[in-house]
């Protein structure tokens, strides 16, 4: 039992120790987070800006300002592509909707007809007060 134990409790210091290794590298993501504007305004200093590779989550400026290259307009293409296929799926929600009430009453053409005829009552009110 004494052994099971020192290796249950051993077992629970490795977790620790992984653990306390997990935070200490949080801790060091934080910091460099924390320099990398500083980082970018250093290199901008001393003229390594923009080629600096050592800066953190360092993204190069856009090289071409203004002009869109081949790849630019591809991912453009692309997103355009998944804005409209998600507004399609809106427009036939939308359409489905209108079709479920429109059929719970007698039917379209029907219900068309009736409100052109209470749009041409009041028309005629209107009218007859003038």
């Amino acid at each position: 039992k004494q052994a099971s134990a020192l290796q249950t409790n051993q077992g629970s210091q490795e977790g620790t120790v992984v653990t306390a290794e997990v935070f200490d590298i949080m801790r060091r993501v934080q910091v460099q987070n924390k320099l990398a504007g500083v980082c970018e305004d250093m290199c901008k200093e001393v003229g390594a800006y923009p080629k600096c590779t050592q800066c953190p989550k360092f993204v190069e400026p856009d090289s071409t300002p203004g002009v869109m290259t081949w790849d630019e307009l591809l991912e453009h293409m692309d997103n355009l592509v998944n804005w409209g296929q998600d507004q399609i799926k809106g427009w036939h929600k939308q359409a489905s909707a209108l079709q479920t009430n429109q059929g719970s009453q007698e039917g379209t053409v029907v219900t068309a007809e009736v409100f052109d005829i209470m749009r041409r009552v009041q028309v005629q009110n209107k009218l007859a007060g003038v």
